[in-house]
């Protein structure tokens, strides 16, 4: 019978059989809570197991630069750039730039955007609880709101347990503790998503407000000009592939392509500001240059070049170059795999773009796994097979990861040399 009962020919019935109707009537009950419910709890565990790996590594931290021995949770979690975003709330940007002996500018505020850290001065100004506890708060609220955006953001691509699922991993990726320290990254997905969803909804109009704050949140504006770009290019060689017949005419090019334009004039924005305030026209990228210069001493920014150099350095050549090619040759495979197709283009191009803005800029090292956290969307490509032992599989070596990247990077273990 449907319900799972015994036929009536049936003198006993069977107890080691599982009820079906039970079953049902909890798959009927699991769909009657709504999916923002859902995906908050599982945010929520998600950071409550984070928390229990941030307290036990807090347990056994030496005093350091950052903090006294065994700290609080707050404190442990505004170290490192939460150092730096404390300063910028707490006296703004240098109008002159540190310099060592030498004349070469040194590492200083001017690598933040101001965004998050003049919104956590806002809150303390207003309620006047601490900096470490505003600044955490508004990261754990801005992970929840990616988190809630991830979710629509997947369903617009893919059945409801594969979006949910995809959230998971979303939740409990290995640098997903950005989501609870003092640093930008949490505001800064929750902006990327929000302005993605628009994307996909072709809201472009809409997108131009989230993509000034976000320019000014992390530096993404050269990489989502990028995109849109591409994303233009794209409905004009083909206009399926953006899922639409309408071919691309000027007046529906204007709203993407005004996107792109102001996208791109707010990534180079804070540069000028840098250069405005302190007199040095190369002020960010010298700042910039400032973090890797321990590595591969000073010199220009050539694009293109740092990851080169990184691999170089990492794994010394030929082997980095070669390495970098199999890297590479690796992302375009995941990424142009006929199953991706299933998230869609405008996600797949953003991977792209963002991995382009990457290696034409950043100087691979420690940092890169937090910096790699705006591709997020292509762990929509991750949650689409359907089997139960893979997907608990792939979850506990994310959480596993997490530990290892708490240890490796977060963690301050006398000389630290791997910073998150």
């Amino acid at each position: 019978m449907a319900d799972g009962l015994t036929t009536a020919s049936s003198a006993v019935p069977s107890p080691a059989r599982p009820s079906r109707g039970a079953a049902s009537w909890l798959r009927v009950r699991y769909r009657l809570v709504p999916w923002w419910l859902r995906i908050t709890v599982v945010y929520l565990l998600a950071r409550v197991v984070t928390t229990v790996f941030m307290l036990g590594f807090a347990r056994v931290q030496a005093a350091n630069s950052f903090t006294v021995q065994d700290p609080g949770y707050l404190s442990f979690a505004s170290i490192w750039d939460g150092a730096w975003y404390r300063v910028i709330a707490a006296t703004g940007y240098p109008s002159t730039l540190p310099v060592d002996a030498a004349g070469h500018v040194t590492e200083n505020a001017w690598a933040f955007m101001p965004a998050y850290p003049f919104l956590v001065r806002g809150l303390t100004a207003l309620t006047g609880v601490s900096f470490e506890l505003a600044a955490v708060s508004v990261s754990f609220v801005a992970g929840w709101g990616a988190a809630l955006v991830f979710r629509r953001l997947m369903g617009r691509f893919l059945d409801p347990a594969r979006a949910t699922f995809a959230t998971v991993l979303f939740c409990v990726a290995p640098v997903s503790v950005v989501f609870q320290v003092a640093y930008a990254e949490a505001m800064g997905l929750f902006l990327l998503l929000v302005a993605l969803l628009l994307l996909v909804q072709r809201r472009f109009w809409a997108m131009l407000p989230v993509v000034l704050l976000l320019g000014m949140t992390r530096p993404t504006g050269l990489a989502f000009a990028l995109l849109m770009g591409l994303f233009v290019l794209a409905w004009w060689i083909r206009p399926a592939w953006v899922r639409t017949d309408l071919p691309l005419t000027v007046g529906r090019a204007v709203p993407p392509v005004t996107v792109a334009v102001v996208s791109g004039l707010v990534g180079l924005a804070w540069p000028a500001i840098a250069w405005i305030v302190t007199g040095v026209p190369r002020a960010y990228t010298d700042t910039e240059l400032a973090w890797r210069s321990s590595y591969i001493g000073w010199g220009d920014l050539l694009p293109f070049a740092p990851w080169v150099q990184g691999f170089g350095f990492w794994f010394h050549q030929p082997a980095g170059t070669v390495l970098l090619v199999v890297v590479l040759v690796g992302f375009a495979a995941f990424v142009l795999q006929p199953g991706a197709r299933r998230i869609g283009l405008e996600l797949r191009l953003w991977g792209i773009a963002y991995l382009v803005y990457l290696l034409a800029v950043f100087f691979p090292q420690s940092s890169t796994w937090r910096i790699l956290l705006p591709i997020a969307p292509l762990l929509g490509i991750v949650a689409l097979p359907h089997s139960r032992v893979y997907r608990v599989a792939v979850v506990v070596v994310a959480l596993a990861l997490q530990w290892v990247w708490l240890y490796y990077c977060w963690w301050v273990n006398g000389y630290d040399w791997t910073p998150p």
